[in-house]
């Protein structure tokens, strides 16, 4: 199943509408949709280089908005349907520990899901369960998203067609220097403020010590 939506989904970046369907992919991906948009959008930058910083964007955008539904869901409807969305995607066992983490560190792991390939759907879900200050989830995923999405429109908008290669080798180096230089801002101030060391208690994580 996984199969034939991944390959649905690439058909989209030949369709006349393709930016509608990057848009709606994006949005979804970011709830409820188990194949993320970068497929679709390496091929649509391939094609169109000069429109892939656009691209970048109308990915950016719609995952975000999209996170804002995941959060929704997740602070409204968890119980009813969100609970279901990750069953479904295999991701209910992760919740607990996701939970936790999104608890103590808030911001920081919205940061660092862009360089990892940790389901976006499950931190939008989780952070709308603990109830994680909307300002906070919003402009964290507006760095987290464009880290991934502007940066692949960038380099195709200003290399063109040679750079495929060397984003699908060095797209997570790429993300991770840029995480680096977040996170270390987020440690620099925390000593500063005189902010300890958290013990790493997230990892035993269960549903019932998260609720």
């Amino acid at each position: 199943m996984l199969n034939r939506l991944y390959q649905w989904t690439l058909a989209k970046a030949a369709h006349r509408h393709a930016e509608r369907w990057l848009f709606a992919i994006s949005f979804m991906e970011s709830s409820f949709f188990p194949i993320p948009p970068h497929p679709l959008l390496g091929l649509m930058c391939l094609a169109r280089p000069e429109r892939a910083i656009r691209f970048g964007f109308i990915c950016t955008l719609a995952s975000v908005l999209g996170g804002l539904l995941g959060y929704a869901i997740g602070h409204f409807l968890y119980e009813t349907v969100g609970q279901q969305i990750l069953t479904a995607l295999g991701l209910a066992a992760k919740f607990p520990v996701a939970a936790c983490y999104l608890r103590d560190y808030g911001a920081e792991i919205i940061l660092i899901k862009g360089a990892t390939p940790i389901p976006f759907k499950l931190i939008t879900i989780t952070a709308g369960f603990i109830g994680l200050p909307l300002f906070t989830f919003l402009w964290a995923s507006i760095v987290s998203r464009a880290l991934q999405f502007m940066l692949v429109g960038f380099l195709f908008w200003k290399f063109g067609r040679p750079i495929k290669a060397f984003i699908e080798k060095y797209l997570a180096l790429l993300s991770a220097f840029f995480l680096v230089l977040i996170i270390g801002g987020f440690l620099a101030a925390s000593m500063l403020t005189g902010g300890g060391h958290k013990s790493d208690k997230c990892s035993g994580a269960t549903l019932e010590s998260i609720r």
